[in-house]
C-alpha cells in the first residue's frame, strides 16, 4: 500500500486516513464521520478543523454518498496492492429511531431487550449519544432504576442501564424536574451497591459515576436534605472497594456535601473518617491524597470528626506524613488539619503524639524551604502556640523558638 498514491480527497483532513464513512459538514469540508463527531462531541470543539468557520455540534453531517462510493470502487480496483474494501456503513440513527425505542422501553416484555439495544448504541459512537441525549434516555433509564429500588429480584437490566447513564448524561434542566417527579433517585443509586451482581465492581464503579454526576448538577436544597443512609453506602463503597475511578468519584460526592454541617455529621456518624485515613495508608495516587485530605479538613472542624480522627492511632501520623510530599494543594489542607487538632484538641498527649511521628519536625521544615507564605505563617502559628511543651524534646536538632 506504500506504493499507492491515495487520492487527496478520499482523506480525512482530522484523521489523515481513508474515510470509512465521509459526511459533509455546513461548512463544506468533507471529513469521516467517526473524526469529525469526536472532533465536535468528545473534543468539544464547534469550529471546522478546515474552515475555522461556526460549526454548531448540534449542525448536520449529511452522508457524502457519491465520495463513498468513489472510495469503494478505488479500493476495489486496488484490492490486489493489499487495499480492503470498505463496507457500506450503516444508516445513521436519527431522533425518531431513538423516540420509536422510548415509547416501547415501558413494555415489561420489551424493557430488557431495549435497554441493551441503547446500550450498544451508546458505546457504538459519537453521534448516537447525541440522539440519545436530546430524546430523553437518560431521564427513562434513571426512572428505570427507581422504579426497580428495593424491589427483591428485579436486577436484570442494572448494569446495562448504568453503563447507559456512564455515556448519556443527563441535563441540570431535566435533572431538576425529575427530582419534581421522582424523590427516589438518588436513594436507587445508592441501592445498586448493595446489590448481589457477577461485575459488582464493574456496577459500583458505574453508579457512583453516576451518582458523581447527578450531585454536581443538584441544587443546594437536594445536597442539604441527603439523608444519613446515603453516607453509610457511601462510606461503605471506600470500605469495599471499586476502581480508582470510582473511589475518586466518591470522594467527589463527599467533598461536593462537604459544605453543609449537617452533611459532615451524618459523614462522621458514618465512619468516614477512620475508612479515610485507611485509604490513605494505602498510598493512593495523587488527586485522591488531596480529595481524603479535602474532606478530612471539613470534618475535623466538628468535634465529633476530630475526636475520630485523634481515636485511629495513624491518623496525624498519615496526614503529618503527606506534609512536603504531595502538592501544595494536599499541603494546605495538612496543615490546617493539625491547626484544627492543635487548636481545639491538643491535649498533652496529642502534642507528645505530633513529636513522634515526626509532626512537629515537618512543620519546622516548612519555615526552612521555600513555599507559599501563609504555609509558612499556619506552621509557626502551630508552632508558637505549644512552643513550651515542644521545646523540652531532645530529639529535634533545630529550634522551635519562633523567629
Amino acid at each position: 500500500m506504500d506504493d499507492i498514491e491515495v487520492p487527496q480527497y478520499f482523506v480525512c483532513p482530522i484523521s489523515l486516513q481513508i474515510m470509512q464513512d465521509p459526511v459533509t459538514a455546513i461548512t463544506g469540508i468533507t471529513y469521516d464521520r467517526y473524526s469529525i463527531e469526536h472532533w465536535l462531541f468528545q473534543s468539544k470543539n464547534t469550529t471546522c478543523p478546515v474552515t475555522k468557520q461556526p460549526l454548531p455540534r448540534d449542525s448536520e453531517l449529511t452522508p457524502n454518498h457519491t465520495l463513498r462510493r468513489l472510495i469503494q470502487a478505488w479500493c476495489t480496483d486496488n484490492a490486489s496492492h493489499g487495499i480492503d474494501r470498505i463496507p457500506t456503513p450503516k444508516p445513521p440513527l436519527d431522533k425518531a429511531q431513538v423516540l420509536k425505542l422510548l415509547k416501547d422501553f415501558w413494555n415489561p416484555k420489551l424493557q430488557l431487550k431495549i435497554i441493551r439495544k441503547i446500550e450498544f448504541l451508546a458505546t457504538e459512537s459519537e453521534g448516537n449519544r447525541k440522539y440519545l441525549v436530546d430524546a430523553g434516555v437518560a431521564k427513562a433509564i434513571l426512572l428505570f432504576i427507581a422504579n426497580r429500588c428495593y424491589k427483591e429480584g428485579l436486577v436484570d437490566g442494572l448494569e446495562e442501564a448504568l453503563s447507559i447513564l456512564h455515556f448519556v448524561r443527563i441535563s441540570s434542566e431535566e435533572l431538576s424536574l425529575l427530582f419534581m417527579e421522582n424523590d427516589q433517585i438518588i436513594d436507587s443509586l445508592t441501592w445498586v451497591f448493595g446489590c448481589k451482581l457477577q461485575n459488582q465492581i464493574a456496577v459500583s464503579t458505574h453508579a457512583v459515576l453516576v451518582l458523581k454526576s447527578i450531585i454536581q448538577k443538584a441544587n443546594s436544597s437536594v445536597l442539604e436534605t441527603l439523608n444519613p443512609d446515603f453516607f453509610k453506602k457511601l462510606v461503605g463503597v471506600l470500605r469495599n472497594g471499586v476502581t480508582q475511578q470510582g473511589t475518586n468519584a466518591a470522594l467527589h460526592i463527599m467533598l461536593d456535601a462537604c459544605p453543609w454541617e449537617r452533611n459532615r455529621i451524618k459523614m462522621v456518624d458514618a465512619g468516614a473518617v477512620y475508612e479515610l485515613i485507611e485509604l490513605e495508608f494505602e498510598a493512593p495516587e495523587k488527586k485522591t491524597t488531596e480529595l481524603i485530605l479535602g474532606i478530612l479538613f471539613h470534618l475535623c472542624s466538628c468535634a465529633d470528626g476530630r475526636a475520630q480522627f485523634l481515636s485511629h492511632k495513624g491518623g496525624i501520623f498519615v496526614v503529618s506524613k503527606k506534609l512536603l510530599r504531595v502538592s501544595p494543594s494536599a499541603d494546605d489542607r495538612a496543615i490546617l488539619i493539625l491547626s484544627l487538632i492543635c487548636k481545639y484538641s491538643g491535649t498533652n498527649i496529642v502534642l507528645q503524639e505530633m513529636l513522634e511521628v515526626g509532626a512537629v519536625s515537618r512543620l519546622c521544615t516548612l519555615l526552612q524551604i521555600d513555599c507559599a507564605p501563609y504555609l509558612k505563617d499556619k506552621a509557626r502559628q502551630i508552632l508558637r502556640s505549644h512552643y513550651e511543651e515542644w521545646k523540652k524534646c531532645p530529639c529535634l536538632g533545630i529550634s522551635l523558638h519562633p523567629r
